[in-house]
């Protein structure tokens, strides 16, 4: 058939950009179509929605068209912008009432005057046109249930150019992608989108309420399998230097009705030429739980103001299962001393959060490994000083903080606050907390303060298990007094002995307690143990602990004291 040109011109001028464009579609060639070129022109040209019932119903043997060519021109003011975009070999295949069997396009490109593109074959199978427009609301839906609107996905990938960056996309691939029809049609949605234009600095009620109404519908629409992304890779300048940033790769995962996926990314490293470097092995974001999100967006007023959106801010929050990443490391200028620089790594960090009530999660897990730095040596800072003075060059530590609220309880269970550093030792704290009701997490603040301040610490553990640090301490002591190392350790083990006898005075146990310090202190055993459990219940209030600021003896007859040592 003869080329066909057809021009589309927006609005009429304001003060946002006059857009038009043109599309060129020189030819097309169809083998047993239910559509004539003409109409299949119109439809690529943009005139869907009048052709959507054609189109839903579409059969045909083949389509091919070569190429369709779209010219973009924006006007705002003095300023003009100008696009060229084509799409080339464009393929239908066993096309029967408006599932196509497979579609393909060659490639894609875009020009601008300040930047381009080029993107690979792209390709799919059970390619559903008709539960596409069914799912814009383009054509009338006989179900709502989701449908698969294609498989198979495959994009060879592309790059991306412009005056100061490079970029090199990865081939893309996906199994499967469902939706179900959505309940707002795209007039509705363009009507919004004019309304949010037409006062941009304004607030509307109502339009904020469709708003999230479209929001939640949007959150329960699709199902997809895992996305996979070969790797991205970028070339450009930062600031005069050559800079690189790659991404190996990056898996999305399935997506299903109010959970957003799980985001992996593998073999990120981002270089500054002359400058610094920072490089992760892998980074996950786990997936969001955006049911409770949904539900209250869905059960909202007509008219969502301010007001409403400050009452509820907190159950908006989705209830995200955590972070995770592992191989970090980073070697840049220190931003405080242009002569240092600043290099660490760390081999695993993971957060993972759980059980939320009103936006907060009641179970945590935080923890990293491999927390690598060295020490410089011409640090002024007084702590980096103090370490190095210790014989410390390097730092290897740890840490983990994990807890957890019971419901039926009532109690916070702190399953371990610990730290612990390789050839130094390890410092775990754990214990107990009552009263913990569910008015903690309360939207009121009022009563979320008063429940805080009705916590009771029931028990409180500490192990601490000395791998080197005593040995460090002692070095540093005995120099600073011109004595041995060994000779101090006795010297310290009394003091410390005394001091623990003093303070517990008029408890049964308390010359135990500090024999017990003194053979840890001296060395002779190498890990502590102190419990302590309230005797009363609940156990001891915010006062109690305030009190024992100022005076820990008065703790004493509140508290039965435990230790024991290896």
């Amino acid at each position: 058939m003869s080329a066909k040109d057809k021009t589309k011109a927006g609005p009429a001028e304001t003060a946002a950009a006059d857009i038009s464009y043109t599309v060129s579609i020189p030819t097309i060639e169809t083998e047993q179509s239910s559509l004539s070129d003409a109409v299949l022109t119109e439809i690529l040209s943009g005139e869907i929605t009048e052709h959507a019932d054609g189109l839903a119903t579409l059969t045909a043997d083949s389509i091919l068209v070569p190429e369709i060519h779209v010219s973009i021109r924006s006007v705002r003011g003095e300023e003009e912008y100008v696009a060229e975009l084509t799409f080339s070999d464009l393929v239908l295949e066993d096309v029967t009432a408006g599932i196509a069997g497979s579609v393909s396009l060659g490639g894609v490109s875009l020009a601008t005057d300040e930047a381009s593109s080029e993107f690979g074959a792209m390709s799919a199978s059970q390619f559903n046109i008709a539960a596409m427009l069914g799912f814009y609301g383009l054509t009338p839906t006989i179900s709502s249930e989701f449908q698969t609107l294609y498989t198979d996905l495959s994009l060879e990938g592309g790059a991306i150019r412009a005056d100061d960056i490079a970029c090199e996309i990865g081939a893309v691939s996906g199994a499967e992608f469902r939706a179900r029809p959505l309940m707002t049609s795209p007039m509705d949605l363009l009507a919004m989108a004019r309304a949010l234009e037409d006062e941009p600095g304004e607030t509307d009620a109502d339009l904020t309420g469709q708003f999230m109404r479209v929001y939640a519908d949007f959150l329960t629409a699709f199902e997809t399998s895992d996305i996979v992304v070969e790797g991205l890779s970028c070339t450009g300048d930062e600031d005069g230097r050559p800079m690189t940033f790659e991404i190996a790769g990056m898996t999305m995962g399935g997506m299903s009705p109010g959970i957003y996926p799980s985001v992996t990314m593998r073999g990120l490293n981002i270089q500054v030429e002359g400058d610094g470097e920072m490089s992760l092995d892998a980074a996950t974001f786990k997936p969001m739980d955006m049911s409770a999100v949904i539900s209250l967006l869905e059960n909202a007023p007509e008219a969502i103001d301010d007001a409403w959106l400050e009452e509820n801010s907190r159950l908006m929050i989705p209830a995200m299962e955590g972070f995770a990443f592992s191989g970090f490391e980073m070697d840049i200028p220190d931003p405080e001393d242009d002569a240092a620089r600043i290099a660490a790594s760390i081999a695993a960090f993971d957060l993972t959060l759980a059980n939320y009530v009103n936006g907060i999660p009641t179970r945590m897990d935080m923890s990293a490994e491999g927390i690598k730095t060295t020490l410089p040596e011409d640090s002024e800072d007084e702590t980096i000083v103090q370490l190095r003075a210790m014989g410390l060059t390097e730092i290897d530590a740890a840490f983990r903080i994990a807890g957890a609220w019971d419901e039926p309880s009532n109690t916070i269970d702190f399953e371990e606050v610990s730290i612990s550093g390789v050839d130094l030792g390890t410092v775990a704290i754990s214990g107990l907390i009552a009263n913990a009701s569910e008015d903690l997490f309360s939207l009121n603040s009022n009563l979320a303060l008063a429940a805080g301040m009705g916590l009771a610490l029931k028990s409180l553990d500490l192990n601490i298990n000395d791998a080197g640090l005593s040995d460090i301490i002692l070095t540093v002591a005995s120099g600073e007094v011109g004595q041995d190392p060994e000779a101090m350790r006795p010297i310290m083990a009394g003091i410390a002995q005394g001091t623990v006898i003093s303070m517990m005075a008029g408890v049964a146990n308390a010359a135990q307690l500090g024999e017990v310090v003194n053979s840890f202190v001296s060395g002779k055993t190498k890990s502590l143990q102190i419990g302590i459990l309230a005797k009363d219940d609940p156990g001891l209030s915010m006062l109690d602990l305030m009190q024992a600021e100022e005076d820990p003896a008065s703790l004493i007859g509140k508290v039965d004291v435990e230790a024991t040592t290896e």
